[in-house]
């Protein structure tokens, strides 16, 4: 007869380790840890040398945002709520910045911000594509004189960078990466550190080069070639990421300074979470980590920034002061715009 009396001591030996593995994974409760919850908690001092009351700039776009349905005023902007939406997510409020204010004031409220967004539109010249310029010159110069001061150029906003970067107007080509959720394709050997994505849970990084987590809407692009090729462009941006268009064309979709605060994206972090006008926009789980990382990483450089304007000054000119209009009942576009003409919309 069999004797299995040697297999106790190790059967012993392997419970007792699922034990300790089992109490390990545990999540436990400060209660359940000795921790004397009567105690008062000790919170975390504030670092003097960020800013925990950041504020984002958002420039304005001709037009209502809604193909004239909402306004025809010939003076109207307008800002998409979801600009507004991915700013506020990340810890930050907003100032509207209308493109065809008087330059003055235009100028003043750049001087209350601590970071910009350069918006999604059709804008590439005139009055527009003048101030696009004139802010980037004076938020490098922000830089240059010490100021941390971040850009987010989001489609429009990368092209129309490109363009003044490069000092050519002709240097995109035309895509077919309209309305289209895409994978982005990391550069090899790219190093990460210090852009949007250094954040990124390694999983996600994974899931954005083999998912389609990301929202094109886009009829230009620029192949890597073309950047690379131009001595301007690759002097002040790396190329981190690519996408392919609907044809298999490869073009540039993400690209970060290498010595500014300055990500511009041809895809559009802000739709994941806050845009339901197309089915083509990825609402996944993944897809609205990629927006909220988006968000989180505007905002942690925004704190940076040592501009810490007069409050007064800066509630005056919040997007609170103004309301949005829901446009969304067109089952396409934005859903919500905030309109500016020159009857200021409140509340």
């Amino acid at each position: 007869m069999w004797s299995f009396a040697w297999l106790v001591p190790l059967v012993l030996s392997l419970l007792k380790d699922s034990i300790i593995m089992a109490k390990s994974a545990a999540i436990l409760l400060p209660s359940q840890t000795g921790f004397d919850i009567s105690r008062s908690p000790v919170c975390s001092a504030p670092d003097p040398n960020l800013n925990y009351r950041p504020v984002i700039g958002i420039l304005s776009h001709p037009g209502d945002g809604a193909s004239g349905r909402l306004s025809n005023a010939t003076d109207a902007s307008s800002i998409a709520a979801s600009y507004v939406k991915l700013a506020e997510s990340g810890g930050a409020r907003v100032i509207p910045l209308i493109y065809n204010d008087p330059e003055e004031i235009l100028f003043q409220k750049l001087e209350l911000v601590n970071g910009v967004i350069l918006t999604g539109g059709w804008a590439k010249e005139g009055l527009y594509f003048e101030i696009v310029k004139k802010i980037f010159n004076k938020v490098l110069e922000r830089n240059d004189a010490g100021e941390h001061f971040p850009i987010y150029a989001i489609c429009l906003g990368f092209e129309l960078l490109t363009m003044i970067i490069s000092q050519n107007r002709d240097i995109f080509e035309k895509m077919d990466a309209r309305n289209s959720a895409s994978s982005l394709q990391f550069l090899e050997n790219v190093n990460i550190q210090g852009t949007i994505f250094q954040r990124f849970p390694p999983e996600l990084l994974k899931k954005l080069g083999t998912d389609c987590l990301v929202m094109q809407n886009h009829r230009f692009g620029i192949s890597p070639e073309s950047f690379e090729g131009n001595v301007a462009l690759s002097s002040f941006f790396k190329i981190v990421t690519t996408s392919v268009d609907n044809n298999s064309k490869v073009y540039v979709s993400t690209v970060q300074s290498k010595k500014y605060p300055v990500t511009g994206f041809q895809w559009h972090p802000e739709k994941n979470a806050f845009e339901w006008g197309s089915s083509k926009i990825p609402h996944s789980e993944d897809a609205i980590q990629v927006t909220q990382h988006a968000a989180n990483h505007l905002v942690s450089e925004a704190r940076k920034s040592l501009n810490r304007p007069d409050s007064k000054k800066v509630l005056s000119y919040l997007i609170y002061n103004y309301k949005p209009t829901y446009c969304g009942y067109a089952g396409n576009g934005y859903d919500e715009v905030y309109i500016f003409t020159q009857q200021r919309s409140l509340l």
